[in-house]
């Protein structure tokens, strides 16, 4: 587990999502297919913030995708949020490899764990970082902002 760890990313488009968690990839999909219909162009970097409880059936969360422009504005319902720099600091984080869905639920507790033997207090949602290594195998980060 690390700690002091920051996410810092630019041109973040963001959205809430209802679904299972078995059915992330479709948010994604859809929230891609979104920003392009309106031109928007992602750059493939893609997170999320978990803002229910892990064990709800149905989760809730705040998607964000960086895209390559340096402003955004659509006529939309959906309630959307831009910001041209997002960052969290300081956060713990821990890496999930291997089996992602079966060790997710694992290393989310173990952040909570981690920080009550800190006594520090939970400042934000979980944030879950799809990465790459360099042999293109893939990987998550899970983070959490404290104080």
């Amino acid at each position: 587990m690390i700690e002091n760890h920051k996410i810092a990313y630019r041109n973040v488009v963001s959205k809430y999502y209802q679904f299972i968690p078995e059915e992330i990839a479709l948010a994604f999909d859809d929230f891609g297919a979104f920003l392009e219909r309106y031109n928007y162009h992602p750059t493939g970097t893609v997170f999320f913030s978990i803002m229910s409880e892990p064990t709800d059936e149905v989760m809730t969360a705040e998607i964000f995708f960086s895209i390559e422009e340096e402003q955004f504005s659509v006529d939309s319902d959906d309630y959307l949020r831009f910001r041209s720099y997002f960052s969290v600091s300081p956060m713990l984080m821990t890496r999930v490899v291997g089996n992602i869905d079966e060790q997710a639920q694992v290393k989310y507790w173990e952040l909570i764990e981690r920080l009550n033997q800190l006594g520090l207090e939970q400042a934000t949602p979980i944030f879950v970082e799809y990465k790459r290594m360099h042999s293109d195998k893939s990987y998550i980060e899970m983070s959490v902002g404290y104080r």
